[in-house]
Parts: C-alpha cells; sequence; structure tokens
C-alpha cells in the first residue's frame, strides 16, 4: 500500500501537471541550459525509496461492546501487517541521516530504504514531529550521497522546480514544474508554511525531495489537494527552513522543543478593529497573557493586535500560531502590534511549550485510539486531539487531530487533568469542540 493523502486526501507527493510546464530558464549560473539533466544527474543519487512495515489492528465495526453482545458479535480484535511506500532525502552522507515526512513512518515496525542503484538498508527513526510531518532517520552505510540543502526562504513565486521520488512504487521519478505560491496555510492540520507547486502530487512521493535548479535541497513533497487522492496540479512542500529547524532540534535535543509566546488570541476584522479604533483589517487580538511568559516580558498586554511577527503579516489567530510555532525555544521574534490606535514594536525570548500526551483510552473507552495533550499554543484553551488512529473508536465518533476539547457535558476545561475528572463522572460525554472557526458537539459514548 502506498503513503495515504494527508489532506483532504493529504499526504503524497511531488511530481509535474504536463499540462502546465512552463519553458526552461535560459542560463543557470551563467551557463545556457538545454536540459536538465545535470541537476538530476547530481541530485537522483541523494533521493531514496522508503517502504515501511506496520502492525495496525483490525476491529469490529461495533464499537461498543454492548452493540456486539446483543447481537452476538466476537470482538474481532486482532493486528494485521500492512506495508506502505514512500520517499526520503539524504541530507548527511557521513552520518547516514535523512529527511522524510512523519506520515510516512509513522508506527512503523520496519523501515527499508532502497538506494538508486538498488542497495537495501535498515533505517531507524532518529527522531519525529506531526506538527511540521517532518521524520529523520538514520541508516549505517558507506559512500552515501547527499544532497546540498537550499534556502527556501530565497526561493520566488515563478522558480523552476524539480520533483524527485517514488509515485506509486515505481522507483526514482523526476518531474518539472515551478513554485506556484509561499507560505500556504489553512491546508490540513498542525503547523504550516507550505510551498505550493503545480508539480503532479501520487501516493509514494511522500517524503521525496523538491529541487531548485542549483540542485539543491529546497522542499521535502508533503501534501496534496485532491477529492480524488490523485493530482489536480496543486501540491505542497515543507521549506527547508523549517524542516531543517526540526532536524537540528531532533539531533540536538532529541526532540522538537517548540515556542511560545504566551498568549491567547483571537482573530479580528475591519469591523471589530473600527469599534477598537485600531487602524487594521486583520489581525490577532490578545485576550490574555501568561504570568510570566514571553509576552508579559515582552510588554504586551491585552487588547493589542498583533499585526506581524518577524515583519511577516498576521491576519488571524491560525497565522499567530503557526508563526510562533515554528520557532524554537529561546529565539527571538520582533512583534509589531497595535495599541491604543498606534503602531509598535517589541522584541520577545520565546519560551519553551510543553505538552503532556496522555491516551484516550485512559479517560473513557470511546476515546480509545486517541491521544490528547494541554497545551496553552493554541489560540483556544482546552485540550488538543494531539492524534487519532484510522477506524479507532475515536475516529468513528468524529475526533479529527488539531480538535480542542473545550467543555465536557457543560463544563469548562482547560487541561488533561480537567478532562479526566469531568469524564470520570460520566459514561456519555458531550464535548465541545473547536475545528478550525466552527464549534461541534460530539457524542461520546
Amino acid at each position: 500500500m502506498k503513503t495515504k493523502p494527508r489532506v483532504f486526501c493529504l499526504g503524497l507527493l511531488i511530481a509535474l501537471a504536463g499540462n502546465a510546464v512552463a519553458a526552461l530558464p535560459a542560463q543557470v549560473g551563467g551557463r545556457p541550459v538545454a536540459s536538465l539533466a545535470p541537476i538530476v544527474e547530481s541530485a537522483s543519487p541523494a533521493v531514496v525509496n522508503i517502504r515501511v512495515r506496520q502492525t495496525v489492528s483490525t476491529r469490529s465495526p461495533f464499537a461498543d461492546d454492548a452493540m456486539r453482545r446483543f447481537f452476538g458479535i466476537p470482538d474481532g480484535g486482532g493486528s494485521r501487517q500492512v506495508q506502505s511506500a514512500g520517499s526520503g532525502v539524504i541530507v548527511n552522507a557521513d552520518e547516514g541521516y535523512i529527511l522524510t515526512n512523519h506520515h510516512v513512518v509513522e508506527n512503523a515496525d520496519e523501515i527499508l530504504i532502497t538506494l538508486l542503484d538498488g542497495e537495501l538498508l535498515d533505517a531507524e527513526v532518529i527522531g519525529s514531529d506531526a506538527e511540521t510531518d517532518i521524520a529523520l532517520l538514520k541508516v549505517n552505510a558507506e559512500n552515501l550521497t547527499e544532497m546540498p540543502i537550499g534556502d527556501s526562504e530565497e526561493l520566488r513565486v515563478g522558480d523552476f522546480v524539480i520533483a524527485i521520488g517514488n509515485p506509486f512504487g515505481l522507483g526514482h521519478t523526476v518531474t518539472s514544474g515551478i513554485v506556484s505560491a509561499l507560505g500556504r496555510t489553512g491546508i490540513g492540520v498542525g503547523l504550516e508554511d507550505f510551498i505550493q507547486t503545480d508539480a503532479s502530487i501520487n501516493p509514494g512521493n511522500s517524503g521525496g525531495a523538491l529541487v531548485n535548479m542549483h540542485g539543491e535541497l529546497v522542499g521535502i513533497n508533503s501534501a496534496i489537494i485532491s477529492r480524488s487522492g490523485g493530482n489536480v496540479g496543486i501540491g505542497f512542500a515543507v521549506p527547508t527552513e523549517i524542516a531543517g529547524s526540526v532536524m537540528n532540534q531532533i539531533l540536538d535535543y532529541g526532540e522538537v522543543r517548540r515556542g511560545l509566546l504566551g498568549v491567547s488570541i483571537s482573530a479580528i476584522d475591519a469591523a471589530a478593529a473600527a469599534a477598537l479604533n485600531a487602524p487594521v483589517d486583520a489581525g490577532a487580538i490578545i485576550t490574555e497573557i501568561s504570568p510570566n511568559s514571553a509576552a508579559e516580558k515582552a510588554g504586551l498586554k491585552v487588547e493589542d493586535i498583533i499585526i506581524e511577527i518577524n515583519r511577516k503579516k498576521i491576519s488571524d489567530a491560525r497565522e499567530l500560531r503557526n508563526a510562533i510555532g515554528l520557532l524554537s525555544a529561546g529565539d527571538e521574534v520582533a512583534i509589531r502590534y497595535i495599541r491604543d490606535g498606534e503602531s509598535r514594536q517589541a522584541t520577545a525570548e520565546l519560551g519553551e511549550r510543553v505538552t503532556t500526551n496522555l491516551a484516550g483510552g485512559n479517560i473513557h473507552r470511546g476515546l480509545t485510539g486517541a491521544e490528547f495533550q494541554s497545551t496553552t499554543a493554541s489560540s483556544v484553551r482546552g485540550v488538543e486531539v494531539s492524534e487519532v488512529a484510522e477506524g479507532s473508536a475515536a475516529a468513528q465518533r468524529g475526533l479529527r487531530i488539531g480538535d480542542v476539547i473545550t467543555s465536557v457535558n457543560r463544563q469548562r476545561v482547560q487541561s488533561i487533568g480537567e478532562l479526566i475528572e469531568v469524564a470520570s463522572e460520566y459514561q456519555i460525554l458531550f464535548l465541545s469542540v473547536r475545528r478550525g472557526d466552527r464549534q461541534l458537539m460530539l457524542q461520546i459514548r
């Protein structure tokens, strides 16, 4: 089986939409370009095919114990082995480090790497980050070829790019396209700052390389928008600025230490800004500041409207969450905000976002298959759903990754401890859930 889509049908990765191919650049580095072959020949040995074997649970379609007993149906529990395919990029030949997608190797029992020359290698996961969909693998081998990491911040809309990966398990496949847009958000869940390309995205390309005309890695192919799972010419890659930061944090700390500003925020539109006499049409207004947080130390106050982070425009709460979440603890950020109708500047040193994960089955059997974390990083205070296993009881009851539970049976919850305390009193739970800009009510039995 191929890696599954990760957005709408999310997840696969990049090659070109044939009817959208633009003309080749006339020159690269002062030299005429008649073919992309030299770039491909240089970059391809650093791209690997990934095969993953994992164990998945099998369940009866009747997740509720009472229903199974009523119909005399056995539990149906058990497990089976499945295989999936993806791609990866060697970024350090001496150490054997490979970048790929988190969703390619998530819950893997065995990871097998195939090099361009057909050599097979076992790989292990050094670290993985679900929120950016980046994972770091390691293989033990000699004479590997690495791909130099380019500066994704230098990309411009219209730049030519090459995608190399393992679509449909066919092995190394190369396609080309252009950068269609930069800084894309709102694609799915997690932290987003995608490179958009018109390259085709197909199963098995996840984790492959997006390469610039200098043969440098500028993105890890990650996602598509598609209603059918096939290519519609809109694909996304995680910029190397983000992928490199995740890799370095994993190597330095063994984990990703995400930044925390320490504020609760809400989006603000032109009408709300006018009511506050603020000369803006969009932004994120601070509704609460945590004591001793980076925001408090920087002098920010409730009702300040944040409009820029590091010179990048902030239009709403999601953009602020992405901007801060993609930075590391200890990073300094330049903040532009509106107070009393005037534009002001502040500099903050980000704190560290601390999360505590808990399996849903330890809270209520209807939440089995989900994992939860208490965090103040969200613009909505509550308990965030960090994982949902496909086909699990939690998935069947409607929970999705990124949901934020704000109350249970009309009782507000802001931490895992409060969720456990309230949920333990009831057999039936009514969860008030914030999903993006929507408020939902889910019944959990």
